[in-house]
């Protein structure tokens, strides 16, 4: 069971670590009693074996290579940035070099939710390990980019009006959200929209690839959720390391470990990582109506994970057999997640009176046709003009 406290279980607590046969152990992970020492070297390698692309001896001197991390200040992500620090202090210490420098970024969207990480624990994030690079950018932000001016400029002047009062980059992001149908669109919306945040900001800082902190149970989740919301296909992207059809690398180093796993490990680091960690005070929906697709599979992995661990690492393991399909660059991708659309199954038109539907023919000279994969298209709001 993984992430198990032994020291409440005297039968257990006074077992030797199997691998050291020295110390006690302290938890149990899989089945394995571990010592504070043992678990961290295990959490550890899990990484380290997910960075071989990045080992000093493929990094040229004065060529080093830069990866952004995103950090939600989640158990996953700052556990990846702890042990990352880590790995890149050996380096230095062996070489005299290391083989990648990280910036870490923070997508704030205190803007349009609630409850949100503030600045002050990105201060305290940057005090722990000053080594890197930090940056915090709003997802009102992803409307700030001539890619987002491009598609308004292309909207009809009566559609340009019914929006001109969103003036301010927030205002527009609210405005958007509002239009969704559900609370599922809604956050879906706003996980699409961070993702390109995060790939825009990579590219402008010269970054080769995006270390994603997901954990085996987050990649879990998403894969039972994405496909219910229609985006399956795109799982051999969204899941596995490797190119992406975003024009960056996409790395996940915690794929191997789980949520409970990587509690374990915070509350035994040294020093631990407690105050490092913001966890978003959630409220239980009175209507299911009001509860969204990934707070569903969460809460069933969560479940799922305290005594079939195995069922969770099953879902990742089979996930990561499927093969993308080959694509080139003059295939068309989906107007919104930005995914490869072999053959585009949907396009939202934005006519003149900024009502939209499905079609496959343009009836206005000038109306915005964007090409969506089927879970974009029941994302989509019905009035494409307020998308970045």
């Amino acid at each position: 069971m993984p992430g198990k406290r032994t020291s409440i279980n005297p039968p257990e607590a006074n077992r030797l670590c199997k691998r050291c046969e020295i110390q006690e152990s302290l938890v149990v992970i899989r089945a394995e009693p571990l010592c504070r020492d043992c678990f961290t070297r295990y959490v550890h390698t899990k990484v380290a074996k997910r960075m071989e692309t990045f080992r000093v001896r493929y990094s040229g001197i004065g060529q080093q290579r830069k990866l952004l991390l995103p950090i939600s200040f989640g158990v996953s992500s700052v556990t990846l940035l702890h042990v990352l620090n880590h790995h890149l202090g050996l380096q230095q210490e062996k070489t005299g070099r290391t083989g990648f420098d990280l910036h870490v970024v923070h997508v704030d969207t205190s803007d349009v939710e609630d409850n949100t990480a503030g600045a002050a624990l990105m201060h305290v994030v940057q005090k722990r390990y000053p080594r890197h690079t930090y940056s915090s950018i709003l997802l009102s932000d992803v409307y700030d980019s001539e890619e987002a001016l491009s598609v308004l400029n292309m909207l009809e002047p009566e559609t340009n009006k019914a929006i001109e009062k969103h003036t301010a980059l927030h205002d527009r992001l609210s405005a958007l959200l509002a239009s969704l149908p559900s609370a599922t669109s809604r956050a879906d919306m706003v996980q699409i929209l961070r993702t390109r945040l995060a790939v825009r900001f990579a590219k402008l800082h010269g970054c080769e690839a995006i270390l994603w902190g997901d954990s085996t149970t987050r990649l879990a989740e998403r894969t039972l959720a994405e496909t219910a919301k229609g985006r399956g296909f795109a799982l051999p992207w969204n899941t596995a390391d490797g190119e992406s059809p975003h024009g960056l690398a996409f790395y996940y180093p915690m794929r191997d470990l789980l949520k409970k796993e990587l509690i374990a490990h915070a509350d035994l680091a040294q020093p631990p990582l407690a105050p490092l960690l913001w966890e978003e005070n959630r409220k239980v929906a009175v209507s299911t109506k009001n509860v969204t697709i990934d707070e569903l599979m969460a809460r069933y992995f969560e479940t799922v994970e305290k005594d079939y661990p195995s069922i969770v690492a099953n879902v990742v393991k089979t996930t990561g057999k499927l093969k993308a399909p080959v694509t080139s660059a003059d295939d068309t991708a989906c107007g919104l997640c930005h995914m490869p659309l072999i053959e585009p199954r949907f396009q939202v038109e934005q006519r003149c009176d900024g009502q939209s539907k499905d079609s496959m023919q343009v009836e206005a000279p000038r109306a915005l046709e964007l090409s969506l994969c089927y879970g974009c298209a029941r994302t989509m709001p019905e009035d494409t003009g307020l998308l970045p």
